[in-house]
């Protein structure tokens, strides 16, 4: 016997971060074999996850998030234009979420933590020079901001996929 996909043509309603406000509309499979991808890729790197102080550099954790611009083209590539790019659409609502949300981040601390680094001494090691950095604790509060932020767009992803309600 097939398996029925109760999620078919669902309609869902998601509450999104970014000031991108809230969406309904009725998810079809491609849309929500986007977003189950999506949220695959989010929930599994730091961008969901917390970064606590004594954890991890804050390189990485930029460089994870930037990667999410490649991952998510691809997948929005992939899925082809019936993941839409209008506001209420997985593309739309991924789009938004680049642009509203990690590309004003990265724009500004990218180039701030990389004039740091430049400076490095070579007898610390980046851990230590990061933790000597008079704005690391500032990134870090704008990471764990993001963070909460990613994790409701990630909620999201998971209501449009079908695999939370």
């Amino acid at each position: 016997m097939p398996k029925i996909d109760p999620a078919k043509f669902k309609k869902v309603s998601v509450s999104l971060p970014f000031g991108i406000g809230s969406a309904e509309w009725e998810a079809d499979p491609t849309e929500r074999r986007a977003a189950w991808s999506l949220y695959v890729e989010l929930v599994t790197r730091i961008a969901v996850q917390p970064l606590e102080i004594d954890e991890g550099l804050l390189r990485e954790a930029l460089t994870s998030l930037y990667s999410l611009f490649g991952i998510t083209r691809e997948v929005l590539k992939q899925a082809g234009p019936d993941v839409g790019a209008s506001r209420e659409s997985v593309g739309g609502i991924a789009i938004a979420v680049l642009n509203n949300g990690l590309r004003p981040i990265l724009a500004k601390w990218h180039p701030l933590l990389q004039t740091w680094e430049a400076q490095r001494p070579p007898h610390l090691s980046p851990k230590e020079h990061e933790r000597n950095w008079s704005e690391e604790a500032n990134l870090r509060d704008e990471l764990e901001a993001l963070r909460r932020d990613l994790e409701q767009y990630a909620n999201a992803l998971a209501i449009i996929a079908g695999v939370k309600e």
